[in-house]
């Protein structure tokens, strides 16, 4: 039986809703990472820093007594003023803007529709190193859904990189080969790409394997194996641009299995080990640590936790659901096993 202890891990990308919802899922984050960074897609969306510590009070009590710390993320849109910038470069648990192009994932519809249209807070994010963290997709009906990734780094993210020396950028819950290619075109610090667990140990095969798998369904959505590949040989390759997160993201049971599903894949529960299931499979469990535990934290300047987490090659059940306010909510991968767990945190 093999056993593995890292450094308390970080998720750079997490989604836990607000009010009962969030009070229901944070907590189970808490227990295995140190930090999260909660994404700002409510409604209404977190657009400043005043509704950032709103909300940061309402994340540390839906944790309690725990050294668990929430970081956050604001809502980029096309009113956002450059004085917002500042007051982020000067908020230690405000890490960023978040790029959601308008209509392309949930909650969405107050993103950006243009970015030139905000051209002078990119200028100003760069001048303050104020990441910009990427929703990498667009939303024009005639590009391909299994297309939209690529197209956006090459036709809106490039050239808006390329207008803006010095932007920081993080591509968001990279899904293909392209974006890999993307990521390594760009140099270490500038640019950074969270991978998900999903898009490590699924591909597109996996959302009709034995009928619609409406659990597996996400955005930017599973892409085909080659692709799947490709991720997994960067996340395991001791790249410090690739690093760790979950982009978990709880709906309902009602919403996910309805005629209309919400996409996202609901991960916090068993995330770490999901993780290390991809990492022992690709032979890199000893690079597991540096893309969970100290990429992302290098990337937005803060030191690695010396608290630990140790994972065990244990076979563990993954519920069939789990309390959700007043619904429920059903993780990835229910009611199957799953070959590691966390043992100690």
């Amino acid at each position: 039986m093999t056993t593995l202890t890292l450094p308390r891990p970080d998720d750079w990308h997490l989604h836990v809703r607000d009010g009962d919802a969030m009070r229901a899922v944070l907590p189970m984050t808490a227990a295995h990472f140190g930090r999260a960074l909660l994404m700002p897609n409510l409604k209404p969306p977190v657009t400043t820093v005043a509704e950032a510590e709103a909300y940061r009070e309402r994340a540390d009590a839906a944790v309690g007594d725990s050294d668990f710390s929430a970081y956050f993320s604001l809502y980029l849109t096309e009113r956002t003023a450059t004085a917002e910038v500042e007051r982020v470069a000067d908020h230690p648990r405000v890490l960023g803007f978040k790029l959601y192009p308008a209509g392309a994932t949930t909650n969405s519809d107050a993103g950006v529709r243009d970015l030139r249209a905000v051209q002078p807070v990119l200028d100003a994010m760069a001048a303050h190193g104020v990441p910009l963290l990427v929703h990498a997709e667009v939303t024009d009906p005639d590009v391909d859904v299994f297309d939209r990734e690529a197209v956006f780094l090459h036709e809106v993210l490039g050239p808006a990189m390329a207008r803006t020396p010095g932007l920081r950028v993080v591509v968001e819950h990279v899904t293909t080969a392209d974006a890999v290619a993307f990521v390594r075109g760009m140099p270490t610090g500038q640019i950074g790409a969270t991978v998900t667990p999903q898009h490590l140990l699924l591909d597109r095969n996996d959302l009709f394997r034995g009928g619609l798998r409406p659990h597996h369904y996400c955005l930017p959505i599973l892409k085909r194996r080659d692709h799947r590949i490709a991720l997994v040989e960067a996340a395991t390759s001791g790249d410090p641009r690739f690093f760790l997160g979950t982009d978990s993201a709880p709906h309902a049971r009602h919403a996910k299995e309805a005629a209309c599903g919400c996409a996202g894949c609901f991960t916090a529960p068993h995330a770490m080990a999901l993780y290390a299931t991809a990492f022992a499979r690709a032979g890199a469990l000893d690079r597991l640590a540096d893309f969970a535990s100290r990429f992302g934290a290098a990337f937005y300047g803060l030191p690695v936790a010396e608290r630990t987490i140790t994972l065990r090659d244990e076979p563990t059940e993954v519920p069939t659901s789990h309390a959700f306010g007043a619904d429920e909510v059903v993780p990835l991968f229910a009611g199957e096993v799953i070959p590691w767990r966390v043992t100690q945190a």
